[in-house]
């Protein structure tokens, strides 16, 4: 188990560098189990990978669902060098340790486990391990796409780090880059053009009350970049402001661009020379699963865990509501070291997922 997390640590997989050799590892891991295992591999280094255990299918199957990106280490100074996992005092350190490959090491484990016992299944198992999970949810979506005959299931299980406490529930992320164009002219004689930046500042002057007025109760917006002009001395003729809007289940991805395009609208009017666009860049639904559903309430017994919870980041469990099976998020670590400095994630805790994931399986599928 541990070895496989720190080699899954160590096959760097941020956006820069991809995910192939992330799916290599685990692909091999279940190679060398005689596990049935499909790379789907793309744009030279993105890759998807599912395996697959058959079984007398007398019962629905169980899809364990986890991504093999991590987000880029940042600016800030590691302690443990990021792409190089290291053990001490009981934790594993390094970038995606907790979010999320210990939850993948530790299904695919219990996974081979299962395997290696031959006892019989009745529900097959999947896992899929998806490319894109932390920008714009390419695996899954891809793996939808192409996967159009997917078995009745009995749950989707989600391996994100919830500290072992059962998510049901998780909010959207509805992520928007808002650019404005002018004109360029020279920094001595700015009258003659027209400062995109300017035109910027109108709309995060209006955002201040976008919240309050558009947005259902539980839903933020926060402005996280704007970029724009080129040098010093050039009236800017484009900027670009990026928001982060996190949704409830109740609210509509569409209307929020109908309510920002009539404020943009509405700026136009007011301002002749002013012009925008909104680009959507991410699209991740809210997740809300019946937690009086028999599934839920299985696991709920199975893992030993109180009332379900709701969370506010996103998962790919969003994009398989279609395949109509309870999505349940659960496995090891904390959250809160999520695209953290010096991210780590107790051993103990990826011991516990995978005795918990084989408890799950087993009262599932036997």
């Amino acid at each position: 188990m541990i070895k496989l997390l720190k080699n899954l640590i160590n096959a760097e997989s941020t956006p820069k560098k991809g995910e192939l050799d992330a799916a290599k590892t685990i692909s091999d891991f279940f190679k060398k189990a005689e596990i049935d295992v499909n790379l789907d591999s793309w744009d030279q280094n993105r890759a998807n990978i599912l395996a697959h255990i058959k079984s007398n299918a007398k019962k629905p199957a169980l899809l364990f669902l986890c991504h093999l990106d991590v987000v880029e280490p940042g600016q800030a100074q590691w302690k443990f060098p990021p792409f190089q996992a290291t053990e001490q005092n009981g934790k594993i350190y390094g970038r995606g340790a907790v979010d999320m490959k210990a939850g993948t090491a530790a299904a695919a484990h219990a996974i081979v486990q299962i395997k290696k016992s031959n006892i019989p299944l009745e529900g097959d198992i999947f896992f899929l391990a998806t490319a894109g999970e932390e920008s714009d949810s390419c695996g899954i979506k891809r793996f939808m796409e192409n996967h159009k005959n997917i078995p009745n299931l009995a749950v989707v299980i989600v391996p994100e780090p919830t500290d072992f406490e059962v998510v049901t529930a998780h909010g959207g992320a509805f992520w928007l880059e808002v650019t404005t164009t002018g004109k360029a002219a020279h920094g001595s004689t700015p009258h003659l053009g027209i400062n995109a930046i300017s035109s910027a500042k109108m709309i995060l002057d209006e955002l201040e009350n976008f919240k309050s007025k558009y947005l259902t109760k539980g839903c933020s917006l926060s402005v996280n970049t704007i970029t724009g002009g080129n040098t010093i001395n050039i009236v800017p003729d484009s900027c670009t402001i990026g928001i982060d809007i996190r949704t409830t289940i109740d609210q509509s991805h569409n209307q929020i661009i109908d309510n920002l395009q009539q404020l943009l609208n509405k700026i136009k009017k007011q301002n002749p020379d002013f012009n925008a666009e909104i680009k959507v860049t991410r699209d991740v639904p809210a997740l809300q699963t019946d937690n009086q559903s028999q599934a839920v309430k299985q696991f709920l017994s199975t893992v030993g865990a109180g009332e379900p919870i709701a969370v506010s980041y996103c998962t790919d469990g969003a994009f398989v509501t279609s395949l109509k099976a309870p999505v349940i998020i659960f496995g090891p670590g904390n959250p809160q070291l999520c695209h953290q400095t010096d991210e780590y994630v107790e051993i103990k805790d990826c011991e516990k997922a995978v005795e918990h994931y084989k408890n799950i399986i087993m009262k599932f599928l036997t």
